[in-house]
């Protein structure tokens, strides 16, 4: 009998923010500690983090724009914290 394919498992909306929160948190405090100097480590992070959360949800096959939370969803928040971070670290620019 054939199976139907895969569909990925939906997180609830909560538990989704709060694993954003702690991802955050964790970046933050490793950032912390960066020899470059707090902004420019946190910049580094985050830019690392948005290309993983994509990594995650092309191998979860999550869809694009799906009614419920999702890692496409973390990736562009953690770019939004990205531009906001390099706009804070590169006023002139």
């Amino acid at each position: 009998m054939p199976q139907a394919p895969d569909m990925p498992r939906m997180l609830s909306p909560a538990r989704v923010i709060a694993r954003f929160a702690v991802r955050l948190a964790l970046l933050m405090g490793f950032a912390a500690f960066g020899s470059v100097g707090f902004g420019r480590s946190l910049a580094v992070l985050l830019w690392m983090s948005i290309i993983l959360c994509a990594l995650a949800s092309l191998v979860r096959r999550e869809p694009l724009f799906g009614a419920a939370l999702n890692h496409w969803d973390e990736a562009v928040a953690f770019g939004a914290l990205f531009a906001l971070v390099h706009v804070v670290n590169n006023p002139a620019l």
